[in-house]
């Protein structure tokens, strides 16, 4: 028996009513030429400790684990990606930056520094 995952209804009386499940999006991924990531610095809301974040990849999650598990291990530091973003711990935008752009991805830098 497949258990259906209702999403922000518990009961309808209209007959019509079709119940909305929350389904996996699958991203196709683009070729590294055809994305611009932006890379920053954020220190917000980790009590004043530098990451370096990773934004905009279009693509599916295994693509993007795969590139922040890359990232880590060139920059020899650990990280995570949550929230379609890769997280690097420290300073390592210039780093990362040239990780990117020797991978093919057009890149951009946020913020200052």
């Amino acid at each position: 028996m497949s258990k259906k995952k209702r999403v922000n209804v518990v009961y309808s009386t209209n007959p019509d009513f079709r119940y909305d499940h929350d389904e996996d999006e699958a991203f196709e991924t683009l070729d590294p030429k055809d994305q611009l990531l932006y890379v920053s610095i954020d220190r917000k809301q980790r009590k004043g400790k530098e990451v370096t974040l990773v934004e905009g990849f279009v693509g599916s999650n295994d693509d993007l684990k795969d590139l922040g598990k890359t990232i880590k291990s060139k920059c020899g530091t650990g990280g995570s990606v949550k929230d379609r973003e890769i997280l690097i711990q420290g300073s390592f935008k210039d780093k990362v930056v040239d990780i990117l752009l020797s991978m093919g991805y057009e890149v951009r830098k946020k913020g200052g520094n």
